[in-house]
């Protein structure tokens, strides 16, 4: 195999005498996962709803749990059992995998469930789709995306100091969120309640960003196969890692070419921050602009109502929010639910990419803050 196609396969470095790659990786992919926003817009059939059996079945599930006093990483789908809606929620892990790679789920009547018994339900359902995996060192497993600044104020870029704020500072306040990836499979969000204005969400296809830019920049399309330096975030994975700045490319194929995407651009830019860490090269800059550029015209925007669960394969999606304000005076607030989900239906990953996943096998427990481990309790 010529060296380029195996870098470009195996997610490591091609070197800048690097000869062409090969023809292939820079053509369109196409398929079910290459929408975009206009697409969806049209077309509601990614939208799934909860009717009255099926949540007369989780209220069941939900009572069941409550009367054995089972916490959340002890619940797994054995303990939630949901007959009726398993169909359902087996066609949706299907879609996200082998389909458009995004799905909504409405329905759920967030008025009838306190708080607890809210992350409950959230919890039961998700351990049907996946392994649930921790999203930081210190054991959270079902995170509150919400304000956390107090005084609303929009965390974005660089402070008065020149530091990149981590995702985590922009994440929990009210400011607008670029483009991203989640460390697992399938990011799992669920509306629990929200502001009075914005923090819409927005949802773009990486195939379809992948294909523009073939049809229009393919030399920043090959920009995107080579590596890139990235920070592991200290906020979710501590400190004290050897390999805390790494490499990998933005667009990569796994083994059996299936495509993947992971990208932070909040954490390219705190690892050239990094004292040793050479500077990005123009070309990069462009190809990151570009990215971005094509996300914002392909995406699709969309409000969030309470009760609403937001499926998205992280291989084949970016996702982001546009700004939002809460209402202090009224306690009206936008607060998200957030489950990462190792999915057992999962693809192979290049070999280069354990340095982030841990493993690359197919449907292994991978990704997250401790990668390989499990957020179930035993």
């Amino acid at each position: 195999m010529p060296a380029a196609v195996r870098a470009a396969l195996t997610g490591g470095a091609l070197p800048r005498d690097r000869p062409a790659m090969q023809p292939d990786l820079l053509k369109p992919i196409g398929g079910r996962a290459a929408w975009t926003g206009a697409d969806l817009a049209s077309d509601p059939s990614w939208v799934f709803r909860l009717e009255a059996p099926a949540i007369a079945e989780i209220d069941a599930a939900l009572a069941g749990i409550r009367a054995r006093g089972l916490p959340l990483p002890r619940i797994r789908a054995a303990d939630f059992p949901l007959p009726t809606v398993q169909p359902l929620l087996e066609t949706v892990s299907k879609e996200l995998e082998e389909g458009r790679g995004l799905v909504r789920i409405s329905g759920l009547p967030a008025e009838r469930y306190s708080a607890d018994d809210m992350k409950a339900v959230f919890w039961g359902i998700c351990a049907h789709l996946g392994t649930p995996l921790p999203q930081n060192t210190k054991g959270e497993i079902l995170a509150e995306v919400r304000d956390e600044t107090g005084t609303g104020a929009a965390v974005t870029g660089p402070d008065t100091t020149g530091a990149v704020p981590s995702a985590r500072a922009r994440s929990r306040s009210t400011g607008p969120l670029r483009f991203h990836t989640d460390k697992c499979d399938v990011l799992a969000l669920l509306c629990a309640s929200n502001g009075i204005a914005g923090g819409e969400s927005r949802i773009v296809s990486t195939v379809a960003i992948h294909d523009a830019l073939a049809a229009r920049r393919p030399d920043l399309l090959e920009v995107l196969y080579q590596d890139f330096h990235r920070m592991r975030p200290a906020d979710e994975e501590g400190e004290g890692h050897s390999d805390r700045v790494f490499t990998m490319p933005v667009f990569s194929r796994g083994p059996t070419g299936a495509f993947t995407s992971q990208y932070s651009r909040t954490y390219v830019e705190m690892a050239h921050a990094e004292p040793g860490v050479p500077p990005l090269r123009p070309e990069q800059v462009e190809a990151m602009d570009a990215l971005a550029a094509i996300a914002d015209e392909l995406c699709l925007q969309l409000p969030f109502e309470a009760g609403q669960i937001q499926l998205m394969n992280q291989h084949v999606t970016y996702h982001g929010r546009t700004a939002y304000a809460d209402d202090a005076a009224s306690g009206t607030s936008r607060v998200l639910m957030r489950i990462w989900l190792s999915a057992s239906n999962s693809r192979a990953l290049p070999a280069g990419h354990a340095v982030q996943w841990g493993t690359t096998a197919p449907g292994a427990v991978r990704g997250g803050a401790i990668p390989g481990r499990s957020a179930l309790a035993a």
